[in-house]
């Protein structure tokens, strides 16, 4: 029940992210969305820069196994945030001295703590077991923030005001997570140094696949801006934005609901042929979710162009999202599922390199698309859909290097159900109802299809034994 609580809370963040680029794209004009959006990318980057590492390392050591430790851990995490509070205030201060407005920068800056601040918060509870006061605090969160950038937007539709709502909607979630967490997490505790260093050796490791994950869009971002110009990039930055959020929700919530048994049976009983097929069906259902995911966003791509997407951002976001889902669709399986042996292992030099490859291939696809297809929209994120390609057939020979038993027969189905709305779109030229009728009656077919035959092979087997 705990666990379906978790997830209902991420799934409805989700939601929340979505409508929100939606009402924000059509608020501001495409130069302030633009600018919005590399905010946000900024902010996001800043936050993974300075408090992953501290993340991580209460998701590994809190609450602790000895009596008195969760105040020890404690004490020293929120030592090591308010350190890390301080170094990204300087680094926005510094920010000032590169043409960055005084404003922008310190709220850059502040926007970045009161994300990595509330990230940490709200895992702490969720490792202390206190699912109902998570569940509640992470859909405020998404709700207050969405409340509050709508209405710094409403006052004024320009990118200062839209991130300074952001800013006051941080404000009052803090006041929130203050209130309903005032009866716990008070135990006093002394301060270890010890204690902080084994969480920076373990924490700076773990989180620099992260950082460099969050340089990826960082960097096609930056890329796209380059290229096209702030106006010219706002369709191609939207797709970017509302494309990626499904497949990442789709991969955390499967992580959050499989994973641990997986790693729980490595720990245990090691290289079994029991392992090998747990592993192998881990491997399926990533893959044949991530799939339908991808055909339902085909599907219905056509529909949400037409009827969601802000008239002066339609074209180039039609344009780009074919790539944009194929792009999406590498990374979530390069990021989440393919580097699954290198964490059981703990082979930390093989985890970085395969996001550093992934950084690396995807936007030098870009510039070379870019180039060869004099640096349309089209060519750059279709160059940047082939670097994640490469990278994705590096990340299998990563996947290979540990023995798994793969359930084929619903990922086939699935990559069928995503074939026939590429097709029906591809053969009808966008006749938006006959290729939208022709992809959503074969992809959800198949796709079902699909989720039948992971009962049949999977679920029924378990529920039996």
């Amino acid at each position: 029940m705990a666990k379906i609580v978790a997830l209902a809370a991420y799934f409805y963040q989700a939601a929340v992210a979505f409508g929100l680029l939606i009402a924000v794209a059509h608020l501001l004009a495409p130069a302030d969305y633009a600018a919005y959006s590399l905010f946000i990318s900024i902010s996001q980057f800043a936050a993974i820069l300075c408090f992953e590492w501290v993340r991580f390392a209460c998701s590994r050591f809190y609450p602790g196994q000895g009596p008195g430790s969760e105040a020890l851990e404690r004490k020293a995490l929120t030592v090591e945030f308010a350190a890390c509070s301080a170094i990204c205030l300087i680094a926005a201060s510094v920010s000032i001295f590169f043409s960055v407005s005084a404003e922008i920068a310190m709220l850059g800056g502040l926007v970045a703590i009161f994300q990595g601040g509330s990230d940490l918060h709200l895992t702490m509870l969720r490792f202390r077991q206190e699912f109902r006061v998570f569940s509640r605090l992470q859909g405020s969160r998404a709700t207050i923030l969405a409340i509050g950038t709508l209405a710094g937007a409403a006052i004024a539709p320009t990118f200062t005001w839209t991130v300074a709502g952001l800013m006051a909607g941080y404000l009052a979630y803090s006041l929130l997570a203050v209130f309903l967490t005032r009866n716990s997490l008070h135990e006093a505790a002394s301060f270890e140094k010890a204690r902080v260093r084994k969480h920076f050796v373990y924490g700076s490791v773990a989180a620099s696949a992260s950082v460099i994950g969050m340089l990826t869009p960082l960097g096609l971002k930056a890329i796209l801006t380059a290229m096209l110009g702030a106006g010219g990039a706002a369709g191609a930055l939207l797709a970017l934005d509302l494309l990626q959020r499904p497949f990442i929700l789709i991969v955390s919530a499967l992580q959050a609901i499989q994973y641990p048994d997986v790693v729980t049976t490595y720990d245990r009983d090691g290289r079994t042929p029991a392992f090998a097929k747990q592993l192998g069906e881990y491997y399926s259902l990533l893959t044949g979710l991530t799939l339908m995911t991808a055909a339902g966003i085909f599907a219905l791509l056509q529909p949400v162009g037409q009827l969601v997407i802000a008239v002066g951002l339609r074209k180039e976001f039609l344009a780009v999202a074919p790539f944009v889902i194929g792009l999406a669709t590498c990374r979530a399986l390069t990021a989440n599922m393919m580097p699954t042996p290198a964490h059981l292992q703990h082979r930390l030099l093989t985890i970085f390199l395969l996001a550093a490859l992934d950084c690396m291939l995807l936007n030098a696809g870009t510039l070379i698309g870019g180039y060869l297809g004099s640096f349309g929209d089209a060519a750059l994120m279709a160059g940047g859909m082939i670097g994640a390609l490469c990278a994705m057939t590096i990340g299998i020979k990563v996947m290979m290097s540990l023995a798994f038993d793969f359930v084929w027969p619903p990922v086939v189905l699935s990559a069928i159900g995503l074939a026939l709305p590429v097709l029906a779109t591809a053969g009808f030229g966008y006749s938006l109802w006959i290729s939208v009728a022709v992809g959503v009656v074969g992809g959800a077919l198949f796709c079902l299809l699909g989720l039948y035959s992971y009962f049949v092979t999977m679920f029924r087997p378990q529920s039996r034994s």
